[in-house]
């Protein structure tokens, strides 16, 4: 009996071969989305090698100079202009060229933040100046203005000058009522004084 275990240990029953193969066809779908294709070579052998740099051109003092010089007075050249400072300064056109391009662009860069710094400049100035009179206007006792004294003054009599007139109207009715009572009583003694004679004439 032991003897024909030993001998079905190493065979091999067909279900057992396709359970085997069934648990490396899983193993190997499992391990599949984290394979990594291998890069064949240097990852930067197939770029394009860059360009060298042209060295820098430099210019004498002379011509430095030169140009500075023109450049301060005409800021854009013509062709024909370019082509003749190019060949009285012993330089191509397109040095000559390059040169006013990249003067234009440090000169329009050193013009704004100038500019910029004159408006910083004015706007503190500005609120200086503001501030200063803000000190003043709270130190100083407040002065009326004569021109606004005329004007409130001027106002207040136009406003004064109505009731002036109203009251002088008033007074004229008060003297006339005065003066109409004052005629009706002397008419009413002189009746009186006649009916006095009447009867006294009578008797």
């Amino acid at each position: 009996m032991p003897g024909s275990i030993n001998n079905l240990t190493g065979f091999t029953f067909p279900w057992m071969e396709s359970n085997r193969r069934y648990t490396k066809d899983r193993f190997t779908v499992a391990l599949s989305p984290l394979t990594v294709t291998r890069r064949v070579g240097h990852p930067y052998q197939n770029r394009t090698p860059p360009k060298k740099k042209k060295p820098r051109t430099s210019f004498t003092r002379l011509q430095i100079c030169e140009l500075e010089k023109r450049f301060h007075r005409q800021k854009y050249l013509a062709s024909a202009e370019r082509a003749a400072l190019a060949k009285a300064l012993k330089m191509t056109d397109a040095q000559v060229k390059t040169w006013f391009q990249n003067r234009r662009t440090k000169w329009r860069r050193q013009t704004a933040e100038e500019r910029e710094a004159e408006r910083q400049q004015a706007n503190r100035i500005l609120m200086q100046l503001q501030q200063e009179a803000f000190q003043k206007t709270i130190n100083q006792p407040a002065n009326p203005d004569p021109l606004c004294l005329h004007n409130s003054s001027l106002f207040a009599l136009q406003n004064l000058q109505p009731w002036t007139e109203k009251h002088r109207q008033n007074q004229q009715r008060v003297r006339l009522r005065i003066t109409n009572s004052d005629h009706f009583s002397f008419l009413f003694f002189l009746k009186v004084i006649g009916v006095i004679a009447n009867n006294f004439l009578r008797s």
